[in-house]
């Protein structure tokens, strides 16, 4: 945009007697719509995968030898 463009306002309200709680509320609509765009997938995490964690063998001393190497 050059200096000479005049940048349009993104909301203008037009109702001489919006009171500050309507303009208010026009905003969080605005704002819950959010981004067209999908949210973006985040890795999984390695401590989720099943295959790293070996199986729990529930029984006496089982809660002593989960915290034991193999």
């Amino acid at each position: 945009m050059t200096d000479n463009q005049e940048q349009k306002p993104l909301l203008k309200v037009i109702d001489h007697n919006a009171t500050p709680e309507d303009v208010a509320a026009i905003v969080a609509v605005f704002a819950a719509m959010g981004s067209t765009q999908a949210p973006k997938k985040k890795p999984r995490s390695l401590w989720s995968t099943p295959q790293l964690r070996t199986p729990l063998h529930p029984g006496p001393g089982a809660w002593r030898a989960s915290g034991l190497p193999r």
